[in-house]
């Protein structure tokens, strides 16, 4: 548990990050102690300790798990019976994880103790923004949040998203706080209407346009939603703010009285300097020429969300990408302690408070070194972990969550006093495989990274891409579906054939050995192929997600897809298709090896 401090006070939050991360030996050892004291006598760890509460026999008899081995508990809690199957804390909600990655929500438990501390961990980062940026804290933060559809379990337990959560729990004092610290009332960020919320949550930021110091979102995907939503609605927007009248679409009571605060009087003048910016050919640098006092564009920019960066970069105008944190649904795990490092060199430093970390080893060559599927995976402590070692982090939670593998895959870079920093380099889930070949998410983000390249001197852009396994005829291949914009604005797209040609080749000669052999040797793999979508195509993939409980500011689109309904969605959207003319090389080769 983080100590107590006031977030309001910068030097308090400052001094309690400098803490906690010089004694996390000690923090990991007394959060163990006091989850297994708490929670020793629930019927899940009863199951394994029988009363033992020390650390060996913890790590003897507690078995690491993974969600499907966890689901019953969770299915009889949501169907009513005692918090305590697992926790001794009444469990208050049950978090909806993104749901991208295997096609359904996981439901992740959490007591109002937990959700407090996250608050307080979320509070900590603002200082160490305004130590590093140099005039952020003289203006507001433009960042946009969305709460999503919730649900009730058969026993009235709360469905909700992190995020949703995290908003609507927020007490006065919280709120109070949010609303000077951000441009868009409390009120209009809680509005459960997604798109009456961005709307107004964008007008507010254009009518304030000269106090936004800072510009962002949860992750890089839904900040650059928002700027796509900006190029659909901008001259409706510029109308309301020349006039001083609200569209009469916006209906939503929270809306409809967080703007009343706002747009008080017609502004024809700011409105024709927005229509000039916006009017434009290029929307290059659109982020910093219509908020000039921009200082960084705070978005999750590490791991699948590294496709965005070229985006973001574009449409910001050099403005620094600020890739702040690292949690999800289960736990909240650490911060970036260097906020202006560039996003191919973040690094997340542990915070040892929020939950008991351990780190399974991942072996990295285990594709190509002969990994022995019979040997034991080790197990570490957060403060024993190698620099340069890829694990995957399990965690323990006040929550009632046990050695619980969150799936990730953890880059250790250093150390901050005693808490390791790590790079977070992709899910350890295979998401491609036809025979003997195993493309993880990390292969294939640096595959599409390098030929996506071949894109730029056509002026062309990877708006987002997914990927599937085509097993309709023998053999099987590999297929990307490409979503593609132009750097100038309403300009017809012209796909030259040779160049998305070129585009297959290099993804394939940028994946693994295994993967290059069974295309040129063994003709176990068919040529990769890329069908290129029309404009539109990932919102639509984004709202069948969507309206299976994924939520707007926590989507990530996924990487691969297996779901038919979400497959039909992106066939229904292929405007043309390419395939690749030539095969890889597929002798061992450093340069494109990823694992």
């Amino acid at each position: 548990m983080l100590p107590k401090f006031d977030p309001t006070e910068p030097k308090a939050c400052l001094s309690v990050l400098e803490d906690v991360t010089s004694n996390a030996k000690q923090i990991q050892d007394s959060v163990l102690e006091a989850i297994l004291s708490r929670n020793a006598q629930t019927e899940y760890l009863k199951g394994f300790l029988d009363g033992q509460v020390d650390k060996q026999s913890f790590k003897k008899n507690v078995p690491v798990v993974t969600y499907e081995d966890y689901r019953s508990y969770i299915d009889r809690i949501a169907i009513g019976e005692s918090s305590d199957l697992i926790c001794d804390r009444p469990i208050i909600a049950l978090l909806s994880s993104s749901g991208t990655s295997g096609g359904v929500p996981k439901l992740i438990p959490l007591t109002a103790e937990e959700l407090e501390q996250r608050i307080l961990f979320a509070s900590l980062y603002a200082p160490l923004l305004y130590k590093h940026i140099e005039g952020l804290s003289e203006g507001k933060t433009l960042k946009f949040y969305f709460v999503s559809r919730e649900g009730e379990t058969a026993s009235g337990l709360m469905v909700r998203t992190m995020i949703t959560c995290f908003l609507k729990s927020l007490n006065p004092t919280n709120s109070l706080i949010w609303d000077k610290i951000q441009i868009s009332p409390y009120s209009i960020s809680t509005c459960s209407d997604t798109t009456q919320s961005m709307y107004c949550q964008l007008l507010c930021g254009l009518v304030q346009r000269e106090s936004v110091t800072c510009l962002g979102a949860p992750f890089a995907s839904s900040f650059l939603k928002v700027i796509k939503f900006l190029e659909d609605h901008w001259d409706e927007l510029c109308s309301n703010i020349r006039t001083g009248r609200l569209s009469d679409w916006i209906t939503d009571a929270q809306c409809v009285s967080g703007m009343g605060k706002f747009l008080t009087a017609p502004n024809p003048e700011l409105a024709s300097l927005i229509e000039q910016e916006c009017s434009k050919s290029s929307w290059e640098a659109i982020v910093r020429r219509l908020w000039p006092n921009a200082k960084c564009i705070e978005a999750i920019v590490t791991g699948s969300m590294a496709q965005y960066i070229p985006m973001l970069e574009f449409y910001g105008g050099g403005l620094p990408l600020i890739s702040m944190f690292y949690g999800g649904s289960e736990c909240f795990f650490g911060f970036n302690v260097n906020p202006l490092s560039k996003p191919c060199d973040v690094s997340y430093t542990v915070v040892p408070s929020m939950g008991y970390i351990e780190f399974l080893e991942v072996d990295k060559d285990h594709q190509e070194a002969g990994h022995d599927p019979t040997k034991k995976p080790v197990v570490v402590d957060l403060v024993d972990v190698q620099v340069g070692n890829d694990y995957e982090p399990v965690v323990t939670t006040f929550s009632g969550l046990y050695r619980y593998r969150l799936g990730d895959v953890l880059r250790v870079t250093g150390f901050y006093n005693s808490a390791p920093q790590f790079q977070f380099v992709g899910r350890q889930k295979v998401i491609l495989s036809i025979d003997m070949d195993k493309t993880y998410e990390e292969d294939l983000l640096k595959a599409v990274t390098n030929a996506k390249l071949l894109l730029e001197p056509h002026g062309l852009m990877l708006m987002d891409f997914t990927s599937r396994v085509d097993s309709s005829s023998f053999p099987g291949h590999y297929v990307l579906y490409w979503e593609l914009g132009s750097k100038v604005k309403d300009a017809k797209m012209e796909l030259d054939r040779d160049v998305l040609e070129e585009c297959c080749f290099t993804v394939e000669e940028s994946l693994d050995s295994v993967y290059r052999k069974g295309r040129k040797n063994d003709k176990s793999i068919g040529p990769l192929e890329i069908k290129v979508v029309r404009r539109g195509a990932f919102d639509e993939l984004m709202d069948f997600f969507l309206s299976r409980g994924s939520s707007v500011s926590q989507y990530k689109t996924p990487r691969s897809v297996t779901s038919e309904e979400a497959l039909k969605i992106l066939e229904a959207t292929v405007v043309s298709k390419f395939v690749s003319r030539k095969t890889p090389s597929w002798e061992l080769h450093e340069v494109h090896s990823s694992r």
